[in-house]
């Protein structure tokens, strides 16, 4: 799950995203590690975004002091002393969940220039209660739709590339990997209609 969030975190720094909001940056940026500045910190966080955003206007250091005080404010990071004239941010459990939330929502799924003839079937079986799990039901297959998968039955999607990683990171997220199952066939009895569905 680590690579996974590195992965799409360094994807979304380096993306032209209209999602690519100052807050976003500044918990993905700390998502990488803590971060320890030399001296104020507003001007430290301005140079580091700069550093790691390749498109996009660039944000103003008041905009940056603001972020960093509702992200101090709900709690998301924390900012500690370090020495001297060092000061170290770093991300609050909180603000870690925060973080797979907005990579569950950036992750997308690699496709292959050639397809391998295998399909992957995706089960799932998410109980309704508690309510958490609810959520999590919804929240995964929403997702595994807008990832293009193909639904055969209720609980049941096809997919023709590898995706395990992807899948095992979103159910990681919700704590409903015990849920699922995920199966690579080399036959479907529909898969004519499936290599159709996918343009294959």
């Amino acid at each position: 799950m680590e690579n996974n969030i590195k992965n799409t975190i360094e994807d979304f720094l380096y993306s032209d995203s209209k999602k690519a909001t100052v807050t976003k940056f500044v918990l993905m940026i700390l998502a990488l590690g803590g971060i320890v500045f030399a001296g104020a910190l507003v001007p430290a966080m301005f140079s580091m975004i700069e550093k790691n955003r390749k498109y996009g206007k660039k944000f103003s250091k008041k905009k940056i002091q603001n972020t960093i005080n509702v992200l101090k404010h709900r709690k998301f990071i924390e900012v500690l002393q370090e020495g001297k004239n060092k000061i170290k941010v770093q991300l609050t459990n909180k603000g870690q969940k925060r973080v797979k939330e907005f990579c569950f929502e950036a992750l997308k799924i690699a496709k292959p220039k050639k397809w391998d003839g295998k399909w992957r079937v995706f089960i799932f079986d998410i109980p309704s209660y508690p309510k958490i799990y609810n959520k999590a039901r919804e929240a995964l297959r929403d997702k595994i739709k807008t990832l293009g998968f193909f639904q055969l039955q209720k609980s049941v999607w096809v997919y023709p590339y590898e995706c395990e990683d992807e899948i095992l990171f979103l159910a990681e997220i919700y704590n409903v990997q015990k849920f699922i199952e995920i199966l690579t066939v080399d036959k479907m009895l529909y898969g004519e209609k499936l290599k159709k569905e996918f343009k294959l």
